[in-house]
């Protein structure tokens, strides 16, 4: 199994949209990625939380069955299609994929 974990800090203002507008719509459009592929076995998105610690504003955790099922997830056209709205978006991002 892969783990393949993703941490974004967004920018204040972007594509027309405060941070907290955009943290809304990518969690919207990265939810609908949640089973575009054979096995995707977790599939979670959270917008950080008032109130509660985080140094980003949205996360993504997920499992996957295999490398192969990763690298489909990655190079499906509707995952594709997120990057340039979160390239736009986004001022740091951090990943990390590990297997179990």
């Amino acid at each position: 199994m892969i783990k393949h974990i993703v941490m974004w800090k967004l920018k204040d203002q972007a594509e027309g949209a405060d941070r907290a507008a955009n943290a809304r719509e990518m969690k919207r459009r990265l939810d609908e990625c949640a089973r575009i592929v054979p096995g995707i076995l977790a599939f979670e998105v959270v917008i950080a939380q008032p109130g509660l610690e985080a140094t980003y504003d949205v996360v993504l955790y997920s499992e996957f069955e295999d490398r192969a099922a990763l690298e489909a997830y990655a190079t499906h056209p509707t995952h594709k299609a997120l990057v340039p709205f979160i390239g736009a978006i986004r001022e740091a991002r951090q990943c990390m994929d590990y297997e179990v």
